[in-house]
């Protein structure tokens, strides 16, 4: 039985549980559920179990004031104290005792079998526990009958420490211009002088000057950079070439031919 002082601690509580009386057993076979009066049970309340030390008590009691029906002492699961039915999952038969140490046998049955299944599983989750308490009070070192792991040193076995060695080192970097580390700007290209004004690109034709500079432009207009001067110059070098030399005098003929070989 439960040791004193130990406290108590509940495992499930079932709000719904039937009790019936049953016939003894004739035979080895077990306990039927039909052999009961399912239909008219002899009472009805609820069902605590409770678990004090090692020992698990089921206990009906009433549903409104909690006055003690009956209780079985459960020592061992499965057991005498509790058997389960033959025909049915929701039955079981229960060995309830008294304070004197009487017993006697009942009948209990569950409406869910939701409910079934949560008794059955409190029982065994307890006494899985008392089991495992067991093993360890039959051999309370445990872990130290098995083999010791040896983790101390060898006869002049010797270890090394490398105590502040481990760190990793920075590679130095590369100092740039004026030490501050950076990678210097890259070069400046060089730019090509802006084109001077008196060139003009793709024939551009000046607005101002007299017909002479439109003859120099006939004369080559394949030419997509061509050099033109200004109205003055042209009207200076070319003045003469575009007159005809029937057209002048004696003394401007030899005149024109000198301006013609100098060009």
């Amino acid at each position: 039985m439960a040791a004193e002082g130990e406290y108590e601690s509940i495992l499930c509580v079932k709000p719904d549980i039937n009790v019936y009386r049953i016939p003894p057993r004739a035979t080895n076979r077990g306990y039927r559920a039909a052999d009961w009066k399912l239909d008219v049970p002899d009472w009805s309340g609820r069902m605590r179990i409770t678990a004090k030390g090692k020992v698990a008590y089921i206990k009906l009691e009433d549903k409104v004031s909690g006055e003690l029906f009956a209780q079985a002492p459960v020592t061992e699961y499965p057991g005498i104290a509790v058997e389960t039915v033959s025909d049915s999952s929701r039955y079981f038969v229960l060995r309830i005792q008294d304070d004197n140490g009487r017993s006697a046998f009942i009948g209990v049955g569950f409406g869910d079998r939701g409910d079934s299944f949560d008794f059955n599983v409190s029982l065994q989750d307890h006494f899985k526990w008392v089991k495992q308490e067991n093993e360890i009070s039959k051999n309370p070192q445990g872990a130290a009958s098995g083999p010791k792991l040896d983790l101390g040193f060898k006869e002049g076995q010797t270890i090394t420490l490398n105590i502040g060695q481990g760190k990793k080192r920075d590679k130095p970097r590369s100092q740039g211009a004026g030490g501050s580390g950076l990678l210097p700007p890259p070069p400046k290209g060089k730019m090509a002088p802006p084109p001077s004004s008196t060139f003009s690109n793709h024939n551009t034709v000046p607005q101002t000057g007299g017909p002479e500079i439109g003859c120099l432009l006939d004369l080559d207009s394949s030419n997509s950079n061509t050099v033109v001067q200004s109205s003055n110059l042209s009207t200076a070098l070319w003045g003469d070439f575009s007159t005809p030399a029937s057209s002048l005098p004696p003394t401007s003929r030899q005149q024109h031919t000198l301006n013609w070989g100098q060009f």
